[in-house]
Order: C-alpha cells, then sequence, then structure tokens
C-alpha cells in the first residue's frame, strides 16, 4: 500500500463531496403557488378561525399525524422553539429540575431555565450513545419534574426503559428526536413514546424547510397548550376557556405557508431520502467490520435508525494514534473534515462541545443575580464542568468521530472511498 498522503503519498479521494440537495420543481412549485395566492402567514395571535395558522400549515400537521400515529401535530417556526414551548406546557417553574443530556444541540439543555427550572445532566450509553438508564435514575430527587431524552444520531433511546422512570416518579418526558425522520422502537415512531415528541426541518436534517419544528402528543391538554404558548398563549386563554394559564404568557412560534409549502413537498420524500442513507450506511458498516480500532454503529435491538450521522467509535490504543491525528489524515487522504467548495457540512467531523462544559453551566450564569440556581426557591449544588458526566466527555475528547457524507446522491463507491482512506490509515499507523 503507498504511503500516507500526510507524508507525501497519493490521496484516496482527490475530488470533494457533493452537497446535500433535496429540492426540486415541486417544492418551487409550492413556493410560486403561495406567492401567487399571495397569503405568506395566516396566523392570528387571538382566538378564532386563523388561531390554527393557514391551510398548508394545518395540512402538514396532518400529514405528520398520519406519519406519526400520534393523536395530536403542532408545528412550529422550529425545534428549538418546539422544546421551549414543551417546557411551557410541562408546567415548569422555580424549584423544578430536569434531567437533560449533555450531548446535543444546546436546547436540548438549556430549555428549562427559560422558566427558571434547573438542568440536571444525565450521562450517554458507551454503546448507543444516548441517555443513559442507569445516569437517569442516579439524578432523580424529590425535585426531579421532567426529562428531556435526545435520539442521538438517528436511533432511539432506551425508551422503555426511560418511561419506567417515568411513571415510578411521575415525571413528564420530552423525546428531542430532531435527528429522527421515521426511526422505529419496538415498531413504534421514534419520538411518539413520550408525553412530547419535537422533531426538527433545520436546513441540516434529513428533510429540511430552512427551519421548522413539529411537537406530536397523545395528551388533549398538552396539545392546547403547545398551540398557545406557539401563538401568543396570554391573548387566548381567556377566549378557549383555559383553566391552567401557568407559563401560558406565550411567543411567535408560527411557521409560515411558504415553510410550510416546502416542507409538505419535503415529507413526501421521507421514504426515499431515509432509505438512501440507509444503505449508504449499510454498505459503510460492512467495509468497516473487522477492523481494528473502528466501531461501526451500535444498532439497539428493536430499533431502526435514520442516520442522520454515522457515528464511529474510535480506540487510539488499537490505531496507534490519538483520534485527532485520525482525522488529520483522514482530512489529507481527501475526506475532508472541513468545509469545501460549496458544501455546508464537512464530510467527518468531531461532535458538538458537551452542554455542561458551555460557560452558561460551569459559570452558572443566565439571569442577574445567579437565579436561578441561588433562587431561594432552589439553593441546591448540581455538578457541571469537567467529570460530571465522564462517557459523554470522553467521547468528545477521543473516542468518537461521525461521517456526515452518508447521504444522496452519493453512491456506495463514495462510502468506499472513506473505507478505503480509513482502512489506509489504520494500517499504516500501527
Amino acid at each position: 500500500m503507498s504511503k500516507l498522503a500526510i507524508n507525501g503519498g497519493t490521496p484516496v479521494r482527490t475530488r470533494p463531496f457533493p452537497p446535500y440537495r433535496t429540492f426540486d420543481e415541486n417544492e418551487e412549485r409550492a413556493v410560486v403557488e403561495v406567492i401567487r395566492e399571495g397569503v405568506i402567514s395566516d396566523y392570528i395571535g387571538a382566538p378564532g378561525a386563523y388561531f390554527m395558522g393557514g391551510r398548508r400549515v394545518q395540512q402538514l400537521e396532518d400529514m405528520w399525524r398520519a406519519h406519526t400515529g400520534a393523536k395530536h401535530a403542532v408545528v412550529m417556526n422550529s425545534a428549538t422553539s418546539v422544546i421551549i414551548a414543551a417546557m411551557a406546557a410541562f408546567g415548569l417553574g422555580p424549584g423544578d429540575e430536569v434531567i437533560v443530556t449533555p450531548y446535543s444541540h444546546v436546547i436540548s439543555a438549556t430549555a428549562p431555565l427559560f422558566y427558571d427550572a434547573i438542568p440536571v445532566f444525565a450521562d450517554s450509553e458507551p454503546d448507543c450513545l444516548c441517555m443513559s438508564v442507569d445516569s437517569i435514575r442516579e439524578k432523580i430527587t424529590e425535585r426531579t419534574r421532567a426529562i428531556i431524552v435526545v435520539d442521538l444520531f438517528g436511533q432511539s433511546a432506551d425508551m422503555d426503559g426511560i418511561m419506567d422512570l417515568a411513571r415510578k416518579h411521575n415525571l413528564l418526558v420530552l423525546s428531542d428526536s430532531a435527528h429522527i425522520t421515521k426511526a422505529t422502537y419496538k415498531g413504534r415512531m421514534a419520538g411518539t413514546l413520550a408525553h412530547i415528541g419535537s422533531y426538527s426541518f433545520n436546513g441540516h436534517k434529513t428533510i429540511q424547510c430552512g427551519e421548522g419544528g413539529m411537537a406530536v402528543t397523545d395528551d388533549d391538554e398538552l396539545a392546547m397548550r403547545l398551540r398557545l404558548v406557539r401563538n401568543h398563549a396570554e391573548n387566548c386563554v381567556a377566549g378557549y376557556e383555559v383553566e391552567n394559564i401557568i407559563n401560558m404568557v406565550g411567543f411567535n412560534f408560527r411557521m409560515t405557508e411558504l415553510e410550510a409549502a416546502v416542507c409538505i413537498e419535503q415529507t413526501k420524500k421521507i421514504d426515499r431520502l431515509v432509505d438512501a442513507r440507509r444503505e449508504l450506511c449499510a454498505h459503510l458498516a460492512r467495509r468497516l467490520q473487522g477492523v481494528a480500532g473502528l466501531t461501526a454503529p451500535i444498532l439497539r435491538k428493536g430499533c431502526t435508525h435514520d442516520f442522520l450521522l454515522f457515528p464511529v467509535l474510535y480506540d487510539a490504543s488499537v490505531v496507534g494514534i490519538s483520534r485527532d491525528e485520525f482525522l488529520r489524515r483522514l482530512d489529507a487522504e481527501g475526506i475532508k473534515t472541513r468545509k469545501v467548495g460549496e458544501e455546508h457540512v464537512p464530510p467527518v467531523t468531531g461532535f458538538v462541545t458537551p452542554i455542561h462544559l458551555q460557560p452558561v453551566f460551569t459559570r452558572r450564569t443566565f439571569r442577574p443575580k445567579g437565579y436561578p440556581w441561588d433562587s431561594s426557591h432552589y439553593g441546591h449544588e448540581v455538578p457541571y464542568g469537567q467529570g460530571a458526566c465522564p462517557v459523554v466527555e470522553g467521547l468528545f475528547r477521543e473516542k468518537l468521530f461521525t461521517v456526515n457524507a452518508i447521504y444522496p446522491p452519493l453512491t456506495t463507491a463514495d462510502m468506499d472511498d472513506i473505507a478505503d482512506a480509513m482502512l489506509k490509515i489504520v494500517e499504516l499507523s500501527a
């Protein structure tokens, strides 16, 4: 085998990966129709016919009720908005604790702060990488009110174990399923086993409309509270004779008809787009099978995986070089870790900085005067910073990287380039 490209050898790949583009004439036509009709958004923040939004917003909700099997679907302008609204719907307040993950987009942990509740971090599983049921169990106190669980990379968390804990301790559960498009947990769509599920249509997701999010729930009261928070709740609760108005000062979390029109067309493509990812990832996993030091995604029994990302567990003691050096050598082989040309996301990266290491937590600074941690309603110590979640910290520092180039129009030949580069580095780094 030739020498490594970083040492002057020939790179495995010399052309960039094509960007992920899922739009075609269908989205274009749908947007033009909205423009020609002249109704860009059809909400009014008051009780009445326009409280629920326009025709396309409601059509998209109908599609996601059918897609997920949930009783209610409530679309918003982002999954971030959905998660904030869910905390309001749960009735969180000062002194409450919410168990959250340290390994996700920050809103998965910071949302409780909007209602002066305290995030408490549970560590991750070392194999399937979602929140650990055992760690969640250890974090439950008499102050715990809710859990925000994340279906990381496209696979469901262990929802049987999590919901068992929720029932035992009378907790509410939000499933942050932003990485999920159609993956299932024991025959049910991931995200639907919690009290509220949240999906994302952000521009980085498998289906996308720029920004957008969907909440699903089987609970009538939670659904109404989500709709109120979405659309100026304080102006609507009297008109809808809402008894429980805790946290019912709302926002403008409304999705426009333009975004809904795009998302309707994207939703029609779910099977094609997800199945293409699954095929590419199955091929890449086969190529990496048995490669010392690299472990392809571990699938939870009874689950399917959507592969928003392809996580690889890395063992530096076996390969002989650090994870970061391995990524540097991949970069030299043409499997870039930095943005190239028109690409929005590089083919291979690490993952996000653990949230419990972010300054908002290490410095306990959100509201003035140390609130909510120093509030008279709370006054307890919460472990943040290094050492609080050792599994996640190990993944972040040295044990995990993700392959992002696992989307159409890529082919198995592209996956072979990725695998060939990894195998070359492993063989020549020993």
